[in-house]
C-alpha cells in the first residue's frame, strides 16, 4: 500500500458541537452525549472519493476509544473541486474527553489521500456530574 497523501486545499473542520446530558436515551453509564457536525471541503484541483475514517477518543479517566472503518455515517462521497460534504454524528460517555482523527479515501489520480480533523473538547458543563462521574 503506498502513503497516504495530504492534499492542499482539503479540509475538515468542526461546524458545532452540542451538549446533552440525562434522558432516557443514553445509557445510565454514559449520560453526557455530544453530537458535532463536521464539513469536510474539496478545495483542490482534484476529485477526491472520502473511503473511510479513523478517529480516537481520549477519555479524561484515561480510557482511549479508537473508531474506524469504511465510508462517512454509511456514504463514500465523491468531491469535486469547489465542493463540501456535511455531516453529524454523536459520542456518548462518562468523561470529558478529547477527540481526534481523520478522513482518507483516493483521488481522481488514484493516489490515496487524507485530510485530518483538528482535535475538539467533549467538556462537560460544571455541574452535569462530569468529574464525580470518571476516576480522575
Amino acid at each position: 500500500m503506498s502513503a497516504s497523501l495530504a492534499l492542499p486545499g482539503l479540509t475538515a473542520r468542526l461546524d458545532k458541537l452540542v451538549y446533552h446530558h440525562g434522558g432516557k436515551s443514553l445509557p445510565p453509564d454514559k449520560p453526557h452525549a455530544f453530537v458535532y457536525f463536521i464539513t469536510i471541503h474539496n478545495g483542490s484541483d482534484h476529485t477526491v472519493t472520502l473511503l473511510g475514517r479513523k478517529w480516537v477518543v481520549s477519555h479524561a479517566d484515561g480510557s482511549q476509544l479508537v473508531i474506524e472503518g469504511d465510508k462517512i455515517v454509511g456514504e463514500t462521497p465523491r468531491l469535486s473541486p469547489g465542493e463540501q460534504f456535511s455531516y453529524n454524528s454523536y459520542h456518548v460517555t462518562a468523561c470529558p474527553a478529547r477527540s481526534h482523527g481523520s478522513f482518507h479515501g483516493v483521488d481522481d489520480l488514484g493516489r490515496h489521500i487524507h485530510v485530518v480533523l483538528p482535535a475538539f473538547e467533549m467538556a462537560i458543563p460544571d455541574g452535569s456530574g462530569g468529574k464525580d462521574s470518571c476516576d480522575i
